[in-house]
């Protein structure tokens, strides 16, 4: 130290700072505490200089580093190069120590984020005492989403304050838990700037840029028209896209001839071209001002560009309100044009780019009162990509043609006859190989009954009947003749005896050598062995593994998802009442059942898969043994009304009346006359295998001893 004391003032001076900085690091110990240090600074000055630039070194290499967050304006460190605060914060007074786990400052905390959310500002995650980046509620960062919003909450949670750094934005506001004040969330204002061809200094355009346009073929002429000027910068020429009002001069685009882009900043964002709109009742829009000076080459001025490039995507988002959708605010401007149009015809690029912009437009302005281009093919798999792209390689008429060829811009759920035309055709010509539906397996039945893909087919009859062993007979017959696939919800049968019901129909042999299977063998360990691996490729099992019921939406979900993995073209939900029935107190079983059978439906239609659905019957009073009615379903008459088939599975009990084995298959309803008719089919059952054959005779219907709904 008493080196220390033998500098002059002015050294001393010069150190305090660095030693400022350096006290309490290890390595400035060290350096004090050297023996050698103090001894060589009493017998040399030239070494004491050198200290002396050594420290001044080491001052420069630790000053503050610029951290992550905004500069406090009060902060000697604030700066403002080009206008952009830069990201740190330093405090000239100290932090208020409180402590974190006060309840009183936990419930400021609270109120606090409450007021910030009502501001559009989430502030859950932020800590107090520090700066937090979050998303701008009015920006919403711009194209790139970034954090530009800087939230800085009190250490004590007494209020906030927040700024948005997006140059575009500039969103100021600031809250206090004891409401002395509030900031509303209001953006900076911007002045328009009022601008003059004199005063931006834009010249006529010279000979080279008229040749530049000239190989676009657009002429001088339009050229003129339309104003387009030019501006010197530096030792460079740049296109200079002027933008009118009514006259008036209101915005000015530049594009140099390497196709970059830059505007005249704080002026009104307004179409390209506005003036040719101002009474037209259809207008065109493109994508840039070059493509709405090539639409006059091909004679149609209604055209105006939009001033800024196609998003990259569309946006997932709700439309935002006109006060904030600043991405879009040039539509807003004009809105008074707009707002006169019948029809808009969007002629974007053909990119994805801009099909985004196109739908982002779209949906501004209404999509029922749109139109969009489909520019024409340049080979066989790719198309021109903009409008001066077809003006340059097809002419004028090809351009003109495009747009009087546009199409209907897509509604979700609006379609034209033309849009299925080729579906129609492939109807016609039966090229699915489905069309008049597949044949069930049996002559008798196919009369009546068969199989198309997309439909429902509601089956019932009194218990004991043989519903179910008809439709695993049914999925057999379908699985050897076209290779169908199925999923079975068939909450009744036990796994092990649903596998030996579609194995004995499968092999036709008996499961066991029992009673039941007569004089027919078993079938051998090795027919059991090739009919496990047929079930497994055949079959995909929908079973609830919990204590409580399935639901129907539940069924569905694994069912697409067998559509999906397996590709399964059947659906069978075995039986109705086996289903949790989640409906409200307010909705009659009736409405449930109505919203039930549409899911299915939908579910049967967008993935081209048959449903057989199984419900029982009510009691029925004074049942004279004959098959109930359709109507006799229990729960609702939706159950004929919606489905595409109705079938009811009736099995003779009465000696006097046939054979035991003898099952009638009533077809009650068929919606598709294509597929089939109303009538009776006649079927035996072989109890050994569970197998149905065309029955040989055809019994007489007995006469009816009761009177029943028809």
């Amino acid at each position: 130290m008493r080196f220390l004391l033998r500098l002059p003032q002015t050294h001393l001076r010069k150190l305090s700072s660095s030693m400022s900085l350096l006290m309490g690091s290890k390595q400035f110990l060290e350096f004090c505490l050297l023996p050698s240090f103090a001894a060589a600074a009493s017998s040399s000055p030239s070494y004491t200089r050198g200290v002396q630039r050594q420290l001044s070194s080491v001052s420069r290499r630790f000053r503050p580093v610029l951290a992550s967050r905004p500069v406090s304006k009060s902060s000697p460190y604030h700066q403002r190069p080009n206008g952009v605060s830069p990201y740190t914060s330093v405090s000239r007074s100290p932090t208020p120590v409180v402590d974190p786990e006060d309840g009183a400052v936990q419930s400021r905390l609270a109120n606090l984020r409450l007021k910030l959310a009502e501001n559009g500002i989430d502030a859950q995650n932020c800590p107090s005492g520090q700066y937090s980046g979050l998303i701008c509620p009015e920006c919403e960062g711009g194209d790139s989403g970034e954090k530009s919003l800087s939230l800085f909450i009190a250490a004590d949670c007494s209020s906030a304050t927040w700024n948005c750094f997006r140059g575009k934005c500039g969103l100021k506001g600031g809250v206090r838990v004891d409401g002395r004040f509030t900031t509303s969330v209001v953006p900076v204002g911007k002045v328009e700037r009022k601008v003059t061809v004199e005063s931006l200094e834009l010249e006529p355009l010279c000979d080279e840029i008229e040749d530049y346009f000239a190989a676009r073929m657009i002429s001088a002429e339009t050229l003129k028209r339309n104003r387009v000027m030019q501006k010197r910068i530096g030792d460079e020429i740049v296109i200079a896209f002027t933008y009118w009002q009514r006259g008036e001069l209101v915005s000015v685009k530049y594009r140099y001839l390497t196709k970059k882009f830059f505007q005249e900043k704080n002026t009104r964002r307004i179409f390209y071209g506005l003036d040719d709109i101002e009474k037209a009742s259809e207008i065109i829009i493109v994508e840039g001002e070059i493509d709405k000076l090539a639409m006059e080459e091909a004679g149609l001025r209604n055209c105006v560009s939009v001033p800024d490039g196609a998003p990259a995507s569309v946006s997932s988002k709700e439309t935002p309100p006109e006060e904030k959708d600043t991405k879009y605010k040039f539509l807003w401007n004009c809105n008074d044009y707009l707002k006169k149009a019948s029809r808009i015809v969007i002629a974007t690029d053909g990119d994805g780019a801009g099909q985004a912009l196109a739908e982002e437009v779209a949906r501004r302005l209404g999509k029922e009162r749109c139109w969009r281009v489909k520019w024409p093919k340049k080979s066989d798999d790719e198309h021109y990509k903009d409008a001066n792209e077809v003006l340059m390689s097809m002419g004028p008429h090809s351009l003109s043609e495009a747009v009087r060829s546009a199409e209907p811009y897509p509604i979700q759920g609006l379609f034209s006859f033309k849009d299925f035309f080729d579906e129609i055709d492939a109807y016609y010509h039966r090229t699915h190989g489905h069309e008049y539906g597949v044949s069930s397996g049996w002559k008798t039945l196919d009369n009546f009954y068969s199989v198309v893909p997309g439909e429902l087919t509601v089956v019932t009859g009194v218990p004991n009947s043989g519903k179910s062993e008809w439709i695993d007979a049914l999925l057999c017959n379908l699985n050897h003749s076209v290779g169908w696939k199925f999923a079975l919800c068939s909450m009744e049968n036990k796994v092990r005896d649903h596998g030996r019901k579609l194995l004995e129909k499968h092999i036709q042999k008996p499961f066991f050598d029992a009673d039941y299977g007569r004089s027919v063998p078993r079938m051998s360990v090795e027919e059991l062995d090739e009919g496990k691996l047929w079930l497994d490729d055949t079959f995909t099992l929908i079973r609830c593994e919990l204590d409580s019921l399935p639901s129907i939406g539940w069924v569905l979900e694994r069912a697409k998802a067998a559509v999906l993995r397996h590709g399964i073209r059947g659906l069978v939900i075995d039986p109705y009442n086996e289903l949790d029935h989640q409906r409200t107190q307010r909705q009659t079983e009736t409405e449930y059942v109505s919203q039930m059978l549409t899911k299915i439906k939908r579910f049967a239609q967008h993935h081209s898969c048959h449903v057989w659905f199984v419900a029982h019957p009510k009691q029925l009073q004074q049942w004279d043994g004959g098959p109930p009615n359709l109507y006799d379903i229990s729960g609702s008459a939706h159950f004929i009304n919606k489905c595409d088939n109705g079938i009811v599975i009736h099995r003779n009990r009465d000696e006097k009346a046939g054979p035991l084995d003898l099952v009638q298959i009533c077809v009650r309803k068929v919606r598709n006359k294509v597929a089939g008719q109303i009538g009776d089919a006649y079927l035996c059952y072989d109890r050994a295998t569970g197998l149905f054959s065309d029955s040989p005779i055809t019994p007489e219907k007995p006469e009816r001893r009761s009177s029943r709904r028809p």
